[in-house]
């Protein structure tokens, strides 16, 4: 007899390969994941039932000292559960008192299993000066550079005609068009949609719906759905929106960026922009959480918010990160832009590993063969 620790990624198959009946398989599943959600400023009564109706179901919370004789009105605790836990307490507290009904409520959250594809994004720059130059491409070259991206495995194409690096300029509409219009009609005329799905990096109404008529399925909202008609254009082409986390603005975002706690704030934005989007009739299918790395973020803010990535899987959107030689990883280990390929590499697969289904990337042959190996060892 041989025993051995083993890592499972894929619990249902590997209870299936076991042998286990179907109706064990749903049932032990849930026990298999032990998820740790933190609770903040809870009230105290309420910290004590959670404590001990936790305790009654297998589950656990951790709590300061002093929660017992309620030395103070509010603590932060520590919730450790299995998913069949969280199904259990969801239900036990919604008849409890001191504010566990919407703690149930958020609890709940937690158990969204939405599983998504896992899919790589090309970066193509249709101006002169987006921080990694050999992203940056001119009409003609452009539409070589998305046919070799197709070729390579990419399964969306990121267009933008504006930068959004730190201190970047503005651009009017009109320019923003004139660099990228020929890039749209020949991607309409040619039916490349057909290759890839055509993403729209913009916020501009016009170049967004101009994009949208060339057959693009998704508008790349940097300011997050921050004007409704940008959502409107959207619904109205049954198009898919990403709504990207940004503090201030590109030309003010990394001075001094500021948090009491990055992933709340993070989280609390794109739950009114998930609204937002929902009234004007958007689904959540429809919807991409991009939480902005290097956008009014330090370096601190932006691997707590890798670190945390599964929090925001409650939402059930599709998840993209988008590191691609970011300042991040210089600031990690002194890199010029051209050589941060392997740090790109390390921060995409962890995101993937924490919850991230689509990566957004300069390089794609080497994103698509790095994924075929992490796929190959899941």
């Amino acid at each position: 007899m041989n025993l051995y620790k083993i890592n499972i990624e894929n619990k249902k198959d590997f209870l299936k390969t076991l042998g286990v009946e179907s109706a064990g398989v749903e049932i032990i599943s849930k026990k298999m994941d032990l998820l740790y959600i933190f609770i903040k400023d809870l009230k105290t009564p309420a910290v004590n039932i959670l404590k001990q109706d936790a305790l009654s179901i297998g589950a656990e919370l951790a709590v300061p000292g002093g929660v017992i004789l309620c030395e103070k009105s509010h603590y932060d605790c520590l919730l450790i559960a299995s998913k069949k836990h969280l199904e259990i307490l969801s239900n036990k507290e919604l008849a409890q008192p001191f504010g566990l009904k919407d703690v149930a409520k958020k609890l709940k959250e937690f158990l969204v299993n939405e599983k998504f594809p896992i899919r790589v994004m090309g970066i193509i720059n249709a101006n002169n000066d987006s921080f990694y130059e050999k992203s940056r491409f001119e009409s003609k070259n452009a539409i070589m550079a998305i046919e070799q991206m197709i070729d390579n495995g990419a399964n969306i194409i990121d267009i933008g005609a504006v930068s959004s690096r730190p201190n970047s300029l503005l651009v009017t509409p009109q320019d923003e068009l004139e660099r990228i219009k020929d890039i749209c009609d020949t991607i309409k005329h040619s039916k490349l949609y057909e290759k890839a799905v055509f993403s729209i990096d913009s916020y501009t109404p016009s170049i967004v719906e101009y994009a949208l008529n060339c057959g693009f399925g998704i508008v790349n909202d940097i300011t997050g759905a921050s004007d409704d008609e940008v959502i409107k254009l959207t619904k109205k082409y049954n198009a898919k929106i990403c709504i990207m986390h940004m503090q201030g603005t590109p030309q003010t975002m990394q001075e001094n960026p500021h948090y009491d706690d990055v992933v709340v704030e993070v989280s609390d934005f794109f739950e009114d922009r998930i609204s937002r989007c929902e009234n004007i009739g958007i689904a959540k299918k429809d919807i991409i959480l991009d939480v902005g790395i290097g956008f009014g973020k330090n370096l601190e803010h932006n691997i707590t918010l890798i670190r945390n990535l599964s929090h925001f899987k409650k939402f059930g959107c599709e998840l993209l990160v988008g590191a691609s030689r970011k300042s991040m990883i210089d600031k990690i280990i002194k890199t010029p832009i051209e050589d941060r390929l392997e740090g790109t590499l390390t921060i995409h697969l962890k995101a993937l590993d924490n919850g991230a289904n689509i990566i957004r990337c300069h390089d794609v042959k080497e994103h698509i063969r790095a994924l075929k190996v992490y796929e190959a060892i899941q």
